[in-house]
């Protein structure tokens, strides 16, 4: 069953933005134009009236990426450990930011226990020198080591027919992306290679969370399926889908030599650089090996 979370009403702030540009071509000279943007807004995150982050974003699917990002960012263990989840605009003037760029602010209500490990956390970082890796202010704090993915008899059915026919059906999904480009994917898709709940933001790091917490939150991530990229298999994207269990992922691009590193020690079966006809497989999964 899925976990329950209030979800209060969000405000609705267009995704895409209408800018008036010069269109310049060698043949046709110098056109005025309009083009749809794709909107990114910073959107602060805060836990039990703690801010806690700040992060850009495409301004949609809001009470998933703040319940995705807590759990993959080990904040609380559980979906249901969210009692609620409530989104308020910010004028560029109370945030102090510059005129045109209004900011979003997620309050999170989460369990006291879970509260008093952020509170805990926060302290130990305190007073630390920065290390200059993603930002983050130790390589403690890169939070790498976790339990390794168990064994699932139907991991070796994320094959290449498979993967290539989820590749396939994502892009007709990226609405988003169709219209104003600069916008990543994220998708849920099924042994049959059909894509589900595909969410699009114009960070990969974003739509990767907002999928994570619809999942949690609908009671599906030990479903078996995997999660398709519109991007590069970098380490955090990987890591973000072992701590949440799930078994395998394939992307569009490349991957980086960490993340594949990070895909063999949990037990994540990879697949990257997926451009039909062909796709490389990186990591075969847990209990299984590329030969």
């Amino acid at each position: 069953a899925a976990d329950t979370c209030t979800l209060y009403p969000a405000p609705r702030i267009a995704a895409l933005h209408t800018q008036a540009v010069q269109f310049h071509h060698p043949e046709h000279g110098v056109q005025r134009q309009t083009r749809a943007l794709a909107r990114e807004v910073p959107i602060a995150l805060v836990f039990n009236g703690i801010s806690h982050a700040v992060m850009m974003g495409t301004p949609l699917d809001l009470e998933d990426f703040a319940i995705g990002f807590a759990l993959s960012e080990g904040i609380i263990d559980s979906a249901a450990d969210c009692y609620g989840v409530e989104v308020t605009p910010v004028a560029a003037a109370a945030a102090g930011l510059p005129e045109g760029m209004d900011g979003l602010e997620v309050q999170l209500e989460i369990a006291s226990r879970c509260f008093a490990r952020l509170k805990d956390h926060r302290r130990s970082m305190s007073g630390r020198t920065g290390c200059g890796v993603c930002g983050v202010e130790s390589f403690a704090a890169l939070d790498l080591s976790f339990d390794a993915l168990p064994t699932r008899d139907w991991v070796a059915q994320v094959d290449l027919p498979t993967v290539l026919q989820a590749i396939d059906n994502l892009p007709p999904k990226q609405l988003l992306n169709a219209q104003g480009g600069a916008i990543h994917a994220a998708g849920w898709a099924t042994l049959d290679g059909q894509v589900h709940d595909v969410i699009e933001d114009v960070g990969r790091h974003n739509a990767l969370d907002k999928l994570l917490g619809r999942l949690a939150r609908t009671g599906r991530l030990q479903d078996p399926g995997f999660v398709v990229l519109s991007s590069r298999g970098s380490h955090e994207l990987v890591r973000k889908c072992a701590k949440l269990g799930i078994g395998a992922l394939a992307t569009i691009s490349a991957p980086t030599a960490m993340g594949v590193r990070m895909a063999e020690l949990t037990g994540l079966r990879f697949w990257g650089l997926c451009r039909p006809p062909k796709a490389t497989l990186y990591a075969a999964g847990a209990g299984l090996t590329l030969d």
